[in-house]
């Protein structure tokens, strides 16, 4: 019994499957080139807002991006033509053969090391204009890395804070940085490159904000199991905003009476909690938890006894915008998150689980958001 033949599909030639492919690795290289484009990611070198920032952005897209484009385009070019100009058809007789070609290989050789050479002049030019030291006015803050925090001392200040650097704008900042322990790298992309800290060594980087604002930074050189977690936040103020920090960096918080061991604590004379605080009664009794607990023996709040500097300093640690090295934001859930098992939130890091009850937990998070 006869059937009906078997229809057959068209099949693609092999020139139509070349331009589906070409034309796929095309779409697939845009669309990868768009989605590296973004400027608003936290930690992009796509949109400086400070001259060290602006040198380093010039060197890699002025000299390095756009000089790679142009060779991208023209090598594809070429490749593209020679596939289509040049390729074999039924009944072609074999082709030439040839053996080398001087003039074009000289050419081929000195056009891509004249371009080299001018890169590394202009990285070279780059380097040494990130390497000169700030003159007349400046701020010396220094940087010391832990695992896993950053800790700012500003000597001519009188101020020491954790993991939120603040800065005026337009002033030249002189950046001296070290380890505590292992090595760690300093990187706030927005305003400047990245440099090691190294324990024993003083490196030193220059930076400045042009624009006031909130900018992130992160370690760039792997450093343990939190790495991805050691984080921080520049905060770039006009002058009398970064005065009014400075003042209030330097002064002594309230509900600090009574935060000496063994001590039965007291809020300070005459001052009240600020609004939407919480009771006195808890934020002293927040008190006594961490002056008679474990916390007095790692932590520092000045005018009182804990002078400890395992760990970050908390004298105004309610006034900070996060916790953890800016792994959660400073809110009172997430500090009473933190307080009760910061392994659960940060493992490995150098705070144990201290098995707190939530009246403990409740008196400390209300003691330390008083501290502004």
């Amino acid at each position: 019994m006869l059937g009906n033949p078997r229809r057959r599909e068209p099949r693609c030639s092999a020139a139509s499957r070349v331009r589906i492919a070409l034309w796929a690795t095309l779409l697939l290289a845009f669309a990868a080139l768009l989605g590296g484009c973004t400027t608003n990611n936290p930690l992009s070198t796509l949109n400086p807002k400070g001259p060290a920032a602006h040198h380093i952005y010039d060197l890699l897209v002025t000299w390095l991006f756009w000089p790679a484009v142009v060779v991208f385009f023209a090598v594809e070019g070429l490749l593209l033509y020679a596939i289509f100009r040049f390729r074999g058809r039924p009944g072609d007789p074999l082709p030439a053969q040839l053996h080398g070609n001087t003039r074009l290989e000289v050419t081929w050789t000195l056009v891509p090391a004249l371009i080299l050479t001018v890169i590394l002049a202009v990285t070279f030019r780059t380097q040494a204009v990130l390497a000169t030291p700030p003159t007349g006015e400046f701020i010396t803050v220094r940087v010391i890395g832990h695992q896993w925090w950053w800790e700012f001392q500003y000597p001519d200040l009188g101020v020491t804070t954790a993991n939120e650097m603040h800065i005026p704008v337009g002033v030249p900042i002189q950046v001296e940085l070290s380890s505590a322990d292992v090595i760690h790298s300093y990187w706030v992309p927005y305003l400047a490159g990245k440099m090691d800290a190294i324990p024993g060594r003083i490196n030193k980087m220059s930076l400045q904000a042009d624009e006031a604002g909130v900018y992130s930074g992160q370690c760039s050189e792997f450093c343990g199991v939190q790495h991805a977690m050691m984080r921080m936040l520049l905060v770039a103020q006009p002058q009398g905003e970064f005065d009014a920090w400075v003042r209030n960096e330097r002064s002594i918080p309230s509900f600090t009476a009574g935060v000496t061991p063994g001590a039965t604590p007291g809020a300070t004379a005459g001052v009240t909690p600020a609004a939407g605080a919480a009771s006195e009664s808890l934020v002293t009794r927040g008190a006594q938890v961490f002056a008679n607990g474990a916390c007095v023996t790692c932590h520092a709040i000045r005018g009182t006894a804990a002078q400890a500097r395992v760990g970050p300093e908390l004298t105004h640690v309610g006034s900070r915008r996060s916790i953890a090295a800016n792994t959660l934001t400073n809110t009172p859930e997430n500090m009473r998150r933190w307080l009760r098992n910061p392994q659960a939130v940060k493992p490995g890091n150098l705070m144990p689980n201290l098995n707190l009850s939530d009246q403990d937990v409740d008196a400390l998070v209300a003691y330390l958001q008083s501290l502004k």
